[in-house]
């Protein structure tokens, strides 16, 4: 190309980027639910980033292009979850057909030891384990990002300018924003000694402006300098120091040998269909596969849907499969995790041999079968029209994590300690218990709930599926597949229908309002406690269909996507 053409057309990007970005500041844009598309979809937990991601696909760039600029603008405008300070896992396909699993989950710093929330007593401080600086992993998040990008085709400016632009000039936050950083106000004055962002002396109110220079000045060096801006030189010192200054732990040494590390996928087959998920130190895969394999033998489809038949048989596998996940699952680095013995059929048909239809099975009754050798994440989904999908799902573990704001940085800090076994058998702040697998060790990736997936059939994209919800993303995403490959509900059906969750310990069903009297009596009945909540996960759906509604052309592929009604998110395409 001409050195002049190749100017102009620079010049007009640049315009195209700016006209993009002053749309974003200039005002939240109303979340979107359900959508079919025929060229590409984003769909993730705030109406910001799945605008951002989408520009990034209709600018040319593919499904890890739009999935890595979405995941930075949540960075911004989701400080909840959205991070550079967490980490996450992201289960992949390419247009060639290739799977790909990367693990940036935050690992346990280096002067990390295995007692090291326990009391003079022996008892687990598990406010240690949660709050302030002793509860922070080594993020890994940034690193992820640059993992992804290898796949990416647009200049990498191109993917963190807007997330930059939101940070330096503020965007509106909606009403549950508001309300929730007001809710944590004093966490943040607890935790920090210094302004951040997120404070500010009268309560927030929906449609105040949310600038964060500090951030901004930290992702332009990541833009300027790569994964190098964030693990070495300002940042780092910075990230140290605040960490230090109240009795931390990480170092200089944690943050500069952080790597993130490729996976191989579980994958299995369920009624026809290939479900491919994240493995250990996600406990997310193996769940999901432990579950379905469990309830495949018993036609679930024909017990109608979200009867107390259907419920009941899906809580039994989901009780013992989290029986299985408290002993047997942990990082594989360092506890060898026994998957294809946890996945085989002859076993799980053996660990559902006590199962009684007409009765709950007391979970005193259930152990870990014989193997012979958190609440605040968020998920993205991403298809493009050739064929590249991108399922991601990243956490600050809590709701803002630790709530330390890295000072001069302004960027928030996970809690992610608190996922380990603080000690055995006694719960994290999502009720999981665990033991000697997932124990503290320096370096160690702590155990994880994520659960991004995708599905496959016959070979070609089906669904790409993710949630954000602790200990309850594997049952959501769970119920979400059973709810439409075996009842053919659609993206938006499944996404609102009520959900349920069981983890073995406590002994109760977690249950959303909606369930007729009549099921929920009925598993009462048979000897199950009830638990109602108000809400569990915030489901992600991208499903492909050849009509997608009959909006696709003729031989295009199309894509129904819906964005849970649960919480602002939203999703947006072309």
């Amino acid at each position: 190309m001409p050195k002049k053409i190749h100017h102009c057309v620079n010049v007009i990007l640049v315009w195209i980027s700016i006209i993009f970005i002053s749309s974003y500041v200039a005002g939240q844009p109303g979340p979107v639910k359900n959508g079919h598309f025929e060229n590409g979809v984003v769909v993730c937990a705030s109406a910001y980033g799945a605008q951002i991601g989408a520009d990034i696909l209709k600018q040319g760039g593919n499904a890890y292009d739009a999935a890595i600029a979405t995941q930075l603008a949540l960075a911004v405008v989701y400080p909840q979850a959205g991070n550079i300070g967490g980490g996450g896992f992201m289960v992949a396909r390419n247009a060639k057909g290739q799977i790909q699993a990367l693990d940036f989950r935050e690992r346990a710093p280096l002067k990390a030891f295995r007692d090291m929330y326990l009391d003079s007593n022996g008892a687990a401080d598990l406010h240690k384990s949660q709050d302030g600086v002793l509860s922070v992993g080594v993020p890994g998040a940034v690193a992820g990002i640059f993992g992804m990008y290898k796949y990416a085709r647009l200049p990498f400016e191109k993917l963190i300018n807007p997330a930059i632009e939101l940070a330096a000039k503020g965007f509106k936050i909606t009403a549950a924003e508001a309300a929730l950083l007001n809710r944590f106000k004093k966490d943040f004055e607890r935790y920090n000694d210094y302004p951040v962002a997120f404070v500010k002396k009268t309560d927030w109110q929906q449609g105040d402006l949310l600038i964060q220079p500090e951030l901004a000045a930290t992702l332009k060096k990541i833009r300027d300098q790569g994964a190098s801006g964030f693990y070495q030189g300002e940042t780092a010192q910075s990230l140290v120091e605040t960490v230090t200054a109240s009795g931390g732990i990480i170092g200089l040494k944690d943050l500069d040998g952080y790597q993130a590390t490729p996976r191989t996928p579980v994958s299995f087959d369920y009624h026809g269909y290939q479900i491919i998920s994240f493995p250990p130190p996600s406990s997310g895969g193996l769940l999901l596969a432990q579950m379905m394999g469990m309830i495949a033998p018993f036609n679930i489809d024909t017990m109608g849907f979200l009867s107390a038949k259907a419920i009941h048989i899906m809580v039994e596998a989901e009780r013992r499969a989290y029986a299985d996940r408290a002993k047997y699952m942990g990082d594989p680095d360092y506890f060898q995790v026994p998957e294809k013995e946890l996945m085989n059929q002859h076993y799980l048909a053996a660990r559902m041999k006590d199962f009684n239809p007409q009765k709950a099975t007391p979970s005193s009754a259930v152990n870990a079968g014989n193997v012979y050798e958190h609440n605040e994440t968020t998920h993205i989904a991403v298809a493009d029209n050739q064929g590249n999908l991108v399922s991601i799902t990243t956490t600050l573990n809590g709701n803002f994590g630790s709530r330390v704001v890295v000072k001069g940085a302004g960027f928030l800090l996970n809690d992610e300690m608190d996922d380990f076994s603080a000690k055995p058998g006694v719960p994290n702040m999502f009720g999981a218990v665990g033991g000697v697998a997932n124990q503290i060790e320096p370096g160690k990736r702590m155990l994880s709930s994520m659960c991004p997936t995708l599905v496959l059939k016959k070979g070609q994209p089906y669904m790409v599926v993710g949630t954000p919800g602790g200990t309850t993303i594997p049952t959501s995403v769970f119920q979400t597949i059973v709810d439409i490959i075996d009842y053919g509900k659609t993206p938006g059906q499944a996404t609102e229908a009520p959900k349920f969750h069981h983890q073995w310990l406590p002994d109760q069903i977690m249950l959303e309002d909606g369930l007729p009297v009549a099921v929920t009596d009925s598993l009462v009945q048979m000897g199950y406690a009830l638990k109602t909540v108000n809400g569990i996960g915030r489901t992600e759906i991208i499903l492909f269909d050849q009509k997608a509604g009959g909006k696709a052309s003729p031989g295009k592929i199309g894509m129904q996507a819906a964005a849970d009604i649960r919480g602002d998110d939203s999703l947006a395409g072309y």
